[in-house]
């Protein structure tokens, strides 16, 4: 790091991944600096941190203490933190001048598993309840959700006291029905009991069965089992009446029979409307079957289950949410949900559910989620409330939009194909928003810019979009033919906005009533940007309409032959 970007870094204040050590009330003691180090190498978050001594919690540079003598040596330094973590952290360490102050910025690798002093203090680097970065107490059921980050499958872990009399014979019949009914792998319903539990990884075994798994706990394990030795898990289904609980249900059962009981409750309460087009009837539903299901089964893959808390289930009057404890795996965020490869917080048992056919086998089953939401006329689904702690999918319900479903359908037949996410999520914004960008529609999709602009032209190809304008200042709307279906033509007229020679007519107009007109008149006269409005002017005196009169702001646009 040089002194420009250190200066940087500070400017922007302390963070999850940034710690200020300020010296200038006190010495910094050996036994905190080590605290510090450990606090920032247990972190959430596999980018460089920083220890930066010499600055205060406010920014202000005071500088850092000479540690030995009248100086500091870095490789001295560089041994203490090496001595005094357990496992042994190698940092590394610069020093800088900043405003005349001595500044130690320490660069803190992540531990892959959870580091304490040689005292046996464990700290880890979170958020407090104040929402302000802080170094808290790491405690053990804090460490395994922290070893699930760094990829260690909590459903593989062997639970010692468990037994193959905890599990359930039951469960392995329903495994075979959900096999059966959502075609999964068929091998799967030909074998025993204990090759089933061998072939999904649910118990450890060489030839004879050694050990009970999580996973077989939460697949195959009785009630009381499970309550004694998985006590975590936990999944709660509500019913609101606006404010008012209805229903409050919680289950403590294995995972497939937890799935069957859900599912039953979600059939008697979800509501259908059907859509009559030409001969066929498009069935629609207040939510959509598959997008609950893929949402409940990534509730159940993605939870934390060292965290105690239970997974929710919420229906509202006009919208469900779905939430688990633990946050998302490392590498998912709210901007690459749609595009970042699948990283399941346990492996082996999204593995299972894929076998099972519960979930999507491509690992893509937000995109069912988003996609059985948007083509049955409902708003897109929102991660926007989920936290570091917590994962929250709400699905908006209400009325479906009827012209939406249809457009979907019509515009299916007509390509020959059903329209695919992307298209959907564009065809629904638009119509929201009336008019965006292409840098907009790239973050909406979330893919690249230049990604996004090929798969805009395509839509244009296929009728479904327009563009407006040139270059940075394009917009994107529905076509006529959307508008037509969606809003009337009217609505399209509004955003197709008016040709040149009615633009040019309008500031003729402006002109002759007001003696002249900007540049920032003619681009509010007309709703076009201030590029668009300067090509239209300029078009009107080259064709001798206009003549410009002055420079730069100052400049206005007469007639000719005004004085």
């Amino acid at each position: 790091m040089i002194e420009h970007e250190l200066r940087q870094l500070i400017q922007q204040g302390e963070s999850l991944l940034v710690e200020f050590k300020g010296e200038q009330a006190r010495g910094l003691s050996d036994d905190d600096l080590i605290e510090a180090v450990v606090c920032l190498a247990n972190r959430p978050d596999s980018r460089p941190a920083w220890l930066i001594l010499g600055v205060e919690d406010d920014g202000r540079i005071t500088g850092a203490r000479p540690r030995h003598g009248n100086y500091t040596d870095l490789t001295r330094l560089q041994a203490l933190i090496a001595n005094r973590t357990r496992p042994s952290l190698t940092c590394h360490i610069d020093e800088f001048t900043l405003d005349g102050k001595v500044v130690i910025l320490i660069a803190v690798p992540q531990a892959s598993t959870p580091v304490c002093t040689a005292a046996g203090t464990y700290k880890r680097r979170s958020i407090d309840g104040r929402g302000k970065p802080a170094c808290l107490p790491f405690l053990f059921y804090e460490m395994q959700t922290h070893q699930a980050s760094q990829g260690q499958d909590y459903s593989a872990l062997v639970v010692p006291e468990a037994s193959w009399e905890d599990l359930d014979p039951l469960e392995f019949d329903r495994l075979r029905r959900f096999v059966e009914v959502y075609n999964g792998d068929r091998s799967l319903s030909a074998l025993q009991n204990d090759e089933i539990a061998k072939a999904l990884g649910a118990v450890e075994s060489n030839h004879d069965i050694r050990g009970i798994r999580v996973l077989g706990l939460l697949l195959f394990g009785k009630e009381q089992a499970l309550g004694r030795l998985l006590p975590s898990h936990e999944i709660a289904f509500q019913v609101f009446s606006g404010s008012r609980v209805t229903r409050n249900e919680f289950l403590r059962v294995p995972l497939l029979r937890a799935m069957e009981i859900l599912l039953e409750r979600f059939r008697a309460l979800n509501n259908e409307q059907e859509l009559v087009l030409d001969l066929f009837r498009v069935s629609i539903p207040d939510y959509a079957e598959r997008a609950f299901r893929e949402g409940l089964a990534n509730a159940l893959v993605h939870r934390d289950y060292a965290r105690l808390g239970a997974v929710h289930i919420q229906w509202h009057d006009d919208h469900m949410e779905i939430s688990n404890p633990g946050g998302f795996p490392e590498g998912v965020r709210l901007d690459n949900l749609l595009v970042t490869p699948p990283r399941p917080r346990n492996p082996r048992l999204a593995d299972a559910f894929k076998r099972i056919g519960i979930v999507e086998r491509t690992g893509r089953g937000i995109d069912t989620i988003f996609y059985e939401q948007l083509r049955n006329g409902r708003p897109a689904p929102s991660y926007a409330r989920s936290t570091e702690s917590d994962v929250v999918l709400v699905l908006p319900g209400g009325e479906a939009n009827l012209k939406f479903v249809r457009l979907v359908v019509e515009q299916g037949r007509t390509l020959q194909r059903a329209l695919r996410l992307e298209e959907l999520l564009v065809l629904n914004h638009l119509w929201q928003v009336r008019r965006a960008q292409t840098p907009d529609l790239a973050r909406l999709i979330q893919r690249p810019d230049a990604e996004a602009l090929a798969l805009l032209q395509r839509m244009v190809e296929a009728g479904l979009i327009e563009a407006h304008g040139e270059r940075k200042g394009r917009t994107w709307h529905l076509s006529n033919l959307i508008y037509k279906a969606l809003d009337g033509q009217e609505a399209y007229l509004r955003q197709r906005g008016l040709s040149q020679l009615q633009q040019e007519q309008l500031i003729l107009d402006y002109v002759e009533t007001h003696g002249s007109i900007t540049r920032g008149e003619a681009s509010e006269l007309c709703k076009v940007s201030p590029s668009g409005a300067y090509t239209l002017l300029q078009d009107l005196c080259r064709r001798g309409h206009l003549i410009r009169r002055g420079r730069a702001k100052g400049s206005r646009y007469t007639f000719p032959n005004t004085g």
